[in-house]
């Protein structure tokens, strides 16, 4: 990794408003996610912040019952900070977290980033017949 930039799971360096500022407005998967939500979500997830000094750029997070299961999500580098592997560096980083390994199962949902993650042997879901969901894409949408 660059010198100038770290990635830490120190909770307590998570940037809640540069987090909510990205996930609201930015992220097309949760467009308009209410600040509180993003708290909560924080709270109750191992999180990964990327920084560039003490300013923090990119973050991901995994929800896991820390014993058979992770999911991957809301992850992110901000655009100025692109092009410069810190999104291999945070995989590597989750990846290897001491409080993850041994998982049964990790999965994730993506539109773009698949050639990322396949880096690190995530694949397509082998069984989709299996897999069912409760969706509800527009929850963050302003009521009629």
């Amino acid at each position: 990794m660059q010198t100038s930039y770290t990635i830490s799971s120190d909770k307590s360096r998570m940037d809640l408003g540069f987090i909510h500022d990205y996930l609201s407005t930015k992220a097309y998967w949760c467009l308009r996610i209410p600040f509180d939500t993003v708290r909560r979500a924080v709270e109750h997830s191992l999180c990964f912040g990327v920084f560039h000094g003490q300013q923090q750029v990119g973050f991901a997070r995994v929800i896991t019952d820390y014993a058979t299961i992770a999911y991957l999500g809301d992850v992110f580098i901000i655009p100025e900070h692109r092009g410069k592997g810190l999104s291999k560096e945070l995989m590597q980083a989750i990846m290897a977290h001491p409080d993850v390994q041994g998982m049964r199962r990790w999965i994730l949902l993506t539109m773009d980033a698949h050639g990322l993650y396949r880096q690190f042997g995530w694949t397509p879901v082998e069984h989709p017949e299996r897999y069912m969901e409760v969706a509800n894409p527009n929850v963050y949408a302003p009521k009629p």
